[in-house]
């Protein structure tokens, strides 16, 4: 039985896979920050529980001390939007302590360790494909999230560690029930657990959902700037006039 760790594990995407995971016979440890939550996941056979914060760089590192496990999902995460008629540097601040530092500090913790996990995941966002209006924060953080990803597997791989990347679209979580906009193509929470563990039993260095959303965005991706700038622009003027 292989032991998984997950964190952000107490709501949406990540409550989804640690329940998926626990349910086919892995041995989950299940991290997140509401204590209640955790204890309810707890009565699960096949789930042990965490408590901490990943944006506290101390809390991570002796939270995760000792901590055995085959894989890691680095999954924690929070979202808010830029108002750029009050632009706040402390938003900025909050995201990218969480969405960043967080798995820089659960990083660092895992790599120092004896035993590091084989595999480690890192989710990002399909969002930092475009540049999305009032995601300034959030699409930054998970670009710079994605960089990260990507060079840490460049380095790892000699050490036979697996790290990939997720990119999630738009899931319906308690994240995306506080957008005000229109989210094409929006699947359950279940759905995008089972794709992410496909993707992390299938071993792919880069894991998308859901599959229409991302092909779409991934292609737009290869537009030139101008294109992305105009079809950005008409989104936002779209959202505006509702």
């Amino acid at each position: 039985m292989k032991t998984i760790l997950i964190t952000g594990a107490t709501s949406g995407i990540g409550k989804a896979l640690s329940l998926l995971c626990a349910n086919n016979q892995y041995q989950v440890i299940a991290c997140g920050r509401n204590q209640v939550e955790l204890n309810k996941m707890a009565v699960h056979d096949n789930i042990s529980t965490l408590k901490f914060d990943t944006s506290d760089q101390q809390q991570v590192s002796e939270a995760l001390q000792n901590v055995t496990m085959d894989i890691a999902v680095l999954n924690a995460g929070v979202c808010e939007y830029v108002d750029i008629d009050n632009f706040e540097v402390n938003l900025f601040k909050r995201v990218f302590n969480v969405n960043f530092m967080g798995v820089v500090n659960c990083t660092a913790a895992l790599l120092k360790e004896n035993q590091p996990p084989s595999q480690i995941v890192i989710v990002d966002s399909l969002a930092r494909l475009l540049p999305f209006t009032k995601s300034q924060a959030y699409g930054a953080s998970k670009a710079a999230l994605h960089y990260f990803t990507k060079s840490m597997q460049v380095d790892l791989a000699s050490k036979d560690i697996l790290v990939q990347s997720a990119s999630p679209g738009f899931v319906e979580t308690p994240l995306t029930d506080k957008n005000d906009f229109e989210m094409p193509m929006k699947i359950s929470v279940e759905e995008a657990a089972q794709s992410f563990l496909h993707g992390i039993e299938q071993r792919h260095s880069s894991i998308y959902f859901p599959k229409k959303l991302s092909f779409i965005l991934r292609f737009l991706n290869l537009f030139p700037a101008w294109a992305k700038f105009k079809i950005s622009s008409k989104l936002k003027n779209t959202q505006d006039t509702k």
